[in-house]
């Protein structure tokens, strides 16, 4: 007998798909942006490729990059450098600025404070004592005249941000701060101890002084034409002996310490520029602050 074999089974009915399970492979995972992990992002950085949320998004040449790849790149990007040095920045004067938040803070404290001007003013009297006077000077105005302070500040303003861009912040600062030194150390030595010792002065005109003769240098070294500012100056340095309350000593001594400094500056060779700024800084404190002991010294008060 020839044996048949039996039929076939007929195929199971449809039914819901059976789940695989993670043995299968599972569900694919949900992208997730690596700073901020409860929130789903399926857009992805052009560089590194990880998912990144809105908040983290930055717009590039292709595409969208992740803020760490945007730092990443602005860190390793060569610096542009000004013609002294200095990184050119994009945006405000942030140095200049504070510079004459400090001096319109500090005015509104002298109306505000009780003694606030006496405390930090300088007079050569005091300042073998209370060194620090030499500086805070700078930051005070006549309490009487605000006009004191908008003279100073529209003369910061006008040649702050200039200098601050052209030779950097750091070294814009150390020219100001030592400018005004240099003009309460100016007030010292020209100054009669019998009279004009007891006499206090405020404002930031020396340390401006400073900046202008700095101006003078930096536009010679780039060949540019500086009549305007030698205008200026010579009108200032003719009001500051023919007006009586205006420190002409302050203003020379402030004039003379900034085009110093900034001629140091303007001048550094290009491989040395840190370090002829380090030198300058220190070399000019120390001959301010000898100058100002051998005065001290001369009449007993140290």
């Amino acid at each position: 007998m020839t044996h048949v074999p039996p039929p076939p089974a007929p195929p199971p009915p449809p039914g819901p798909p059976v789940d695989p399970g993670p043995a299968a492979g599972g569900p694919a995972a949900v992208p997730v942006c690596p700073r901020h992990p409860d929130r789903v992002s399926y857009v992805r950085c052009q560089r590194c490729g990880r998912p990144t949320c809105p908040d983290c998004q930055r717009p590039a040449a292709v595409g969208i990059q992740c803020v760490d790849c945007v730092a990443q790149a602005a860190r390793t990007a060569p610096q542009v450098r000004t013609a002294f040095g200095g990184r050119l920045r994009d945006g405000r004067p942030v140095v200049t600025l504070v510079l004459i938040a400090l001096c319109v803070g500090s005015y509104g404290l002298q109306w505000l404070v009780p003694g606030w001007t006496g405390r930090w003013a300088f007079a050569p009297v005091v300042g073998a004592a209370e060194p620090w006077r030499f500086l805070t000077a700078a930051f005070l105005h006549s309490p009487t005249s605000i006009l004191h302070l908008a003279f100073n500040m529209v003369a910061l303003w006008a040649v702050g941000p200039f200098l601050e861009q052209s030779l950097g912040r750091a070294r814009y600062l150390l020219l100001y701060g030592l400018s005004a030194v240099g003009s309460s150390v100016a007030v010292l030595l020209l100054a009669t101890p019998t009279d004009s010792w007891f006499t206090p002065v405020v404002g930031a005109s020396g340390a401006v002084f400073g900046l202008f003769g700095a101006v003078l240098v930096v536009l010679r070294r780039l060949g540019r034409s500086a009549r305007g500012i030698v205008g200026v100056l010579v009108v200032n340095l003719v009001l500051g002996f023919v007006v009586p309350s205006i420190s002409w000593q302050g203003h020379l001594g402030g004039l003379v310490t900034g085009a110093a400094v900034g001629a140091a500056l303007a001048y550094a060779p290009r491989a040395r520029r840190r370090a002829v700024a380090v030198a300058t800084g220190v070399g000019t404190l120390v001959v301010l602050v000898v100058a100002a002991v051998v005065t001290y010294a001369a009449v007993g008060l140290v």
